[in-house]
């Protein structure tokens, strides 16, 4: 297979959610395995660890739990990534974990990703980890939910328990803001309906989960209508052959430029035409997201870090006052008469909290108002007021521009993701 045909095949970033147990990690194990992406040296490393455990089987779990404790307990704690790719699709996998005093974990996981795998025990069925982490996933804006049935050979892969999950999780998630659900029933032991379809069940006519995974339509994902590009750095070269260029880089979030279109640059409001593109040192027609750019404009305009290209007729909102749906990652419960600095896009400002609405339950998705106190894992929605101005979209619109940092002033810790309302 040529590099250029590598580097054409799209990138597909999936995670995995669920409860202890429910085989997230034995999942991603069988996944890499019947894939054929694993190397012979970590096969035989994995297949003399399992023969020292006394399995008679290979435990798929250890290619991706890869800290001593993960392994020691049989959990995982921090988020794996693993790498692979077939024919048709590159592939990002985090690994994230089930246990409730981790979400924090299963948010940075599942932040970038176009697609979450939830698993379900099939003698469990739907509980309050399944609603959890799928409320997580609804509040990401993940627009593909693929729901494994797991451990279908512990039920005798009956297609009753498989239909009573799928009517139970379909019921709970008329609550939830998710576009694409589809469910599989698998036993990631066993390798049925992984990457081969299985002979045990032969009710069940859908795709199997690679196959699934390989051609799920992720292209439309992207936000390509409300052009953004939020600047990074301004380039000088100091060079003779270069005297008068000066160029304005940074990665495009969203929306398509091209060569001669109209832009305002946020925040001055002075309006220009693109110049040129360029990307790397070819200068290109078109520019669209993720690519990393830079722009010049036809007119001489005072533009620095943290401000923003738009069209004049579709703008950001540019706000002091955010109003966030805060995930708090801090060891530290939140403080509201601290100082916090955000971080958006380029931009890193100080802050004030001037609110905190209401705590949610995430297991009932119920709204907290009398209990405001949030710990580490809590979800909130909160107020606050930067010291200059952001442009912002809803997070529902952009996920780029919607989201946020809270660091800690004093630790410069990283203490909080926010979903911008």
């Amino acid at each position: 297979m040529s590099t250029e045909n590598y580097l054409d095949r799209d990138l597909l970033r999936f995670s995995t959610a669920g409860s202890v147990d429910d085989g997230k990690s034995t999942l991603i194990g069988r996944l890499l395995y019947d894939s054929k992406s694993i190397f012979a040296d970590q096969l035989t490393s994995v297949e003399n660890s399992s023969k020292m455990k006394g399995l008679d089987h290979i435990d798929f779990s250890l290619l991706t739990d890869g800290l001593k404790d993960e392994r020691e307990q049989g959990i995982t704690i921090d988020v794996a990534y693993r790498y692979f790719s077939t024919p048709k699709r590159k592939f990002i996998i985090a690994d994230t974990p089930g246990h409730t005093q981790y979400t924090r974990n299963m948010i940075t996981g599942a932040s970038t990703s176009n697609l979450a795998l939830i698993l379900v025990d099939a003698r469990q069925g739907v509980i309050e980890q399944t609603k959890r982490h799928s409320f997580i996933a609804s509040l990401l804006q993940i627009k593909h939910i693929v729901v494994c049935v797991n451990k279908m050979d512990l039920v005798d892969f009956s297609e009753d328990a498989y239909n009573k999950i799928v009517d139970a999780y379909e019921d709970f998630a008329t609550k939830l803001d998710i576009e694409d659900i589809r469910f599989i029933p698998i036993s990631a032991l066993k390798g049925d309906n992984v990457v081969d379809r299985s002979e045990n069940m032969p009710w069940y006519a859908g795709s199997t989960l690679l196959h699934t995974l390989e051609t799920i339509h992720i292209g439309s994902d992207r936000n390509m209508i409300d052009c953004r590009f939020p600047i990074q750095t301004v380039i000088r070269p100091h060079q003779d052959d270069y005297h008068d260029f000066r160029g304005y880089a940074g990665r495009i979030e969203s929306g398509i430029f091209k060569r001669g279109d109209d832009v305002v640059a946020l925040g001055s409001g002075f309006a220009s035409k693109i110049a040129g593109i360029y990307s790397a040192e070819t200068e290109v027609e078109v520019a669209f997201p993720p690519m990393s750019v830079t722009m010049t404009l036809e007119d001489d305009i005072d533009i620095s870090r943290g401000d923003m290209l738009a069209r004049p007729n579709n703008q950001p909102i540019a706000t002091q006052d955010i109003d966030f749906m805060m995930c708090w990652m801090g060891n530290e419960p939140f403080n509201p008469s601290k100082k916090y600095i955000v971080l958006h896009t380029t931009n890193q400002v100080r802050c004030i909290v001037k609110e905190v609405h209401y705590k949610v339950d995430i297991n009932t998705l119920h709204r907290m108002e009398e209990d405001k106190s949030i710990k580490m894992n809590d979800i909130a929605r909160v107020r606050i007021r930067t010291t200059k101005p952001l442009f912002v979209d809803p997070y529902t619109k952009n996920r780029l521009t919607g989201s946020l940092i809270l660091i800690d002033e004093a630790t410069n810790n990283t203490v909080g993701a926010g979903m911008i309302i």
